[in-house]
């Protein structure tokens, strides 16, 4: 059952979601709500220190990285989160 302020919640979130997945990250860019999604990504990284930058060694090369989206969505098949992974 659903009540009118429970529809209200999940009207007011869904208005933040996107719902086509991007193939790249420019077209990620183009949309602010991957934006916000690529932004959480990163800001999971600094609270759980993950990693820490420094200096790019002489002899060695880096690792690439890679943007993931994907589209969470509910057993309704309503997109319910947007989801972006930077992967090695």
């Amino acid at each position: 059952m659903q009540t009118r302020s429970r529809l209200k919640n999940f009207c007011t979130f869904y208005a933040f979601l996107s719902n086509i997945e991007p193939k790249n990250v420019y077209e990620t860019l183009a949309d602010s709500d991957w934006v916000t999604a690529m932004q959480e990504e990163l800001h999971q990284f600094e609270r759980t220190m993950v990693w820490h930058f420094v200096p790019k060694p002489k002899d060695r090369t880096i690792i690439g990285t890679k943007w993931v989206f994907q589209n969470k969505l509910d057993e309704l098949g309503t997109v319910t989160k947007n989801k972006a992974r930077l992967v090695l």
